[in-house]
């Protein structure tokens, strides 16, 4: 399996996933592995296909759902004043959001994340100690509870 996503939700599935925050229907809630966006968290598809059209239809619909909803969470959970969505795949041909917490002057130029350093946004400092995360993943966890 040469899949990072589809080998990351083997992980949650053997309890091997220290980002694991929840199960839905159609995906994987997981915080990122680096937090340089504080609460940034991602939407892993079940199925492992490249594009949202590649969903049967019914699925794809709950699948958005379930989205947004998390993006919702993401924002409570942690006093976000936007989301900014990200459903890319060059890199990991396996469909996943990337759902991206964003606050004033949280980089030096306003603009898109990608515009931070790739070395900046996965420096060490930006990942969390044991007890850390999960203070964060309970945070998550708790309103998608109460969202859902």
């Amino acid at each position: 399996m040469d899949c990072l996503i589809c080998k990351r939700i083997e992980q949650i599935k053997k309890n091997q996933n220290r980002y694991f925050v929840k199960e839905l229907k159609t995906g994987y809630v997981v915080l990122g592995d680096s937090q340089y966006f504080k609460g940034y968290t991602l939407f892993l598809c079940k199925q492992h296909v490249t594009e949202l059209f590649d969903l049967e239809e019914n699925f794809r619909k709950t699948f958005m759902e379930e989205m947004t909803m998390v993006a919702k969470a993401v924002k409570i959970a942690f006093n976000a004043e936007k989301i900014n969505y990200e459903c890319l795949g060059n890199g990991d041909s396996h469909l996943h959001w990337h759902l991206f917490p964003r606050r004033s002057q949280d980089t030096p130029i306003p603009g898109p994340v990608w515009w931070v350093p790739y070395e900046e946004m996965n420096h060490v400092r930006n990942k969390l100690e044991d007890e850390a995360l999960a203070i964060e993943i309970k945070k998550l966890q708790d309103v998608l509870n109460e969202l859902l």
